[in-house]
């Protein structure tokens, strides 16, 4: 059989492209297949930016700021208007997808083919598209997924939205004011804290006991109690059994409450976009909400790869990017790379940030003895720069192993998602926490608080070495009594 590419990638993500260029820059011949790239969470984080903006200018009052009107002595407040919001969302989604269009990957050599195919087995392994067969030695899945949707009573009947076209619902200058989010996942948290500070009523409904499941609970509860400090109603460990609609109002029955909406968003959980794909054909297996992939994200066919969201876990566009450099590698050469999720961090845009990499406190004292673990903390309230900007809610957490080796860290405040990179460059390259201690950040700055948590291990180390302890004392109170 004739080999048309090295790789056919079959996208739709973000992932699929980030692969096709990187392809290129190999040298490799390779087609992107896709139908059409989602740009919409660009609008997700704009419109995070616009609340984040507002609910500081509703504060300025506390930095001495304020307008005042003429036979007032009421302060500035703030309103959104959604259609001019809308637009200048689209205008950056727009700058956005244009960098990564079909013509710029095209351009760099990559055949861009638009539409969706299918395997085809007989009588050997293609990719059809458009009537078009794709015959390559290898194969990547970046078609991202699909929302799950939820089997409960009413839903589909009554309307709702998901994650990838709220926002088109506030394009109109009349805009929902009342919302339920069901689901638990990072972007509905970051939606619920949008939404609340943009001017709106949010009940979020997780169906488990932490607001963010992979996290630390001590993390979570502060994170819960800010939402909730800001408007966000939370029920925790609550399921939705049913929904009505009553004289045009949305109607949810949650545990034991019934709640009136405007509008329902479900934020569930996510399922491989593959169902088109014919799979099952060329020996693909799946289960549950993901392909079943290897460490070296091989399918059960292994002239197949996947990265991304289709083969489960969070959806990170950083994280599907690192798959995607996994399994591309492996596509094109020998299949020697396998993936290591231990240094690659993640993180959650709320305010104050929520960033991890690494073991939790739990995971790690399930590996390792009691004894040789150490938990570092220190407080964001202790920074003065968290006090000028007023961003004093917030916690550092390192957990450490007492030779210094750094097993993981969770940090919950301002700037959270760019210190965090820090500490995963340090557990990639095996840099253990004395180093992190010795660190003379610039002041005033948030990075300080990776010194000050680092530190914490110097004290207790020092608390831990009672002759180190006594023959300091000893040392100095005989220098002390030393004729000079």
């Amino acid at each position: 059989m004739t080999i048309d590419y090295d790789v056919v990638i079959i996208g739709g993500s973000l992932a699929g492209r980030y692969a096709a260029l990187m392809a290129t820059q190999l040298r490799a011949k390779v087609a992107l297949v896709e139908p059409k790239t989602n740009y919409e969470f660009i609008h997700h984080h704009v419109f995070r930016e616009i609340g984040k903006f507002s609910r500081q200018v509703s504060n300025a009052g506390q930095f001495g700021l304020g307008v005042l009107y003429p036979d007032t002595a009421e302060k500035y407040q703030i309103s959104v208007a959604w259609p001019e919001a809308m637009l200048y969302a689209r205008g950056i989604a727009s700058n956005i997808e244009e960098q990564h269009s079909p013509v710029i990957l095209a351009a760099r050599g990559v055949d861009v083919i638009v539409g969706e195919g299918q395997f085809q087995s007989s009588p050997n392994l293609t990719f059809v598209v458009n009537d078009r067969l794709l015959r390559a030695r290898t194969y990547l899945l970046a078609s991202g997924s699909v929302p799950i949707i939820p089997e409960i009573e009413g839903l589909q009947k009554t309307g709702f939205l998901t994650l990838s076209n709220i926002w088109q619902s506030l394009s109109s200058s009349v805009s929902p004011k009342n919302w339920v989010i069901i689901g638990g996942v990072p972007q509905s948290i970051e939606l619920a804290q949008t939404l609340v500070r943009l001017g709106c009523s949010v009940t979020l409904v997780i169906n488990r006991p932490s607001i963010i499941s992979h996290t630390d609970p001590e993390i979570a509860l502060l994170l819960q109690a800010q939402l909730e400090a800001e408007g966000v109603r939370v029920l925790n460990h609550t399921a939705v059994t049913q929904v009505r609609l009553i004289d045009d109002k949305k109607w949810l029955q949650v545990g034991d409450k019934a709640i009136e909406t405007d509008e329902i968003v479900v934020a569930t959980a996510q399922q491989p976009n593959i169902k088109s794909l014919n799979l099952a054909a060329v020996g693909v297996k799946w289960h549950h909400r993901h392909l079943v992939v290897n460490e070296k994200l091989q399918t059960t066919n292994y002239r197949i790869f996947a990265c991304g969201d289709v083969i489960g876990g969070y959806e990170f566009p950083h994280i599907a990017n690192y798959e995607a450099r996994i399994a591309l590698k492996n596509a094109l050469f020998l299949p020697w790379s396998k993936v290591n999720y231990h240094c690659i961090p993640w993180g959650v845009f709320s305010q104050p940030m929520l960033a991890q990499v690494g073991m939790t406190e739990a995971q790690a004292r399930r590996r390792y003895h009691q004894d040789e673990i150490l938990v570092l903390r220190q407080y964001f309230k202790t920074l003065a720069a968290a006090q000028i900007q007023e961003e004093t809610t917030g916690i550092c957490k390192f957990i450490v192993r007492r030779n210094g080796e750094i097993l993981g860290a969770s940090i919950l405040g301002a700037e959270a998602i760019e210190l965090i990179n820090v500490i995963a460059l340090a557990i990639a390259k095996k840099i253990k926490i004395d180093r992190i201690a010795n660190l003379s950040p610039i002041s005033v700055s948030f990075s300080e608080i990776l010194e000050k948590t680092a530190n914490e291990w110097n004290q207790q180390m020092f608390q831990s070495n009672t002759m180190l302890q006594e023959f300091l004392e000893s040392f100095f109170h005989f220098r002390r009594d030393w004729n000079l």
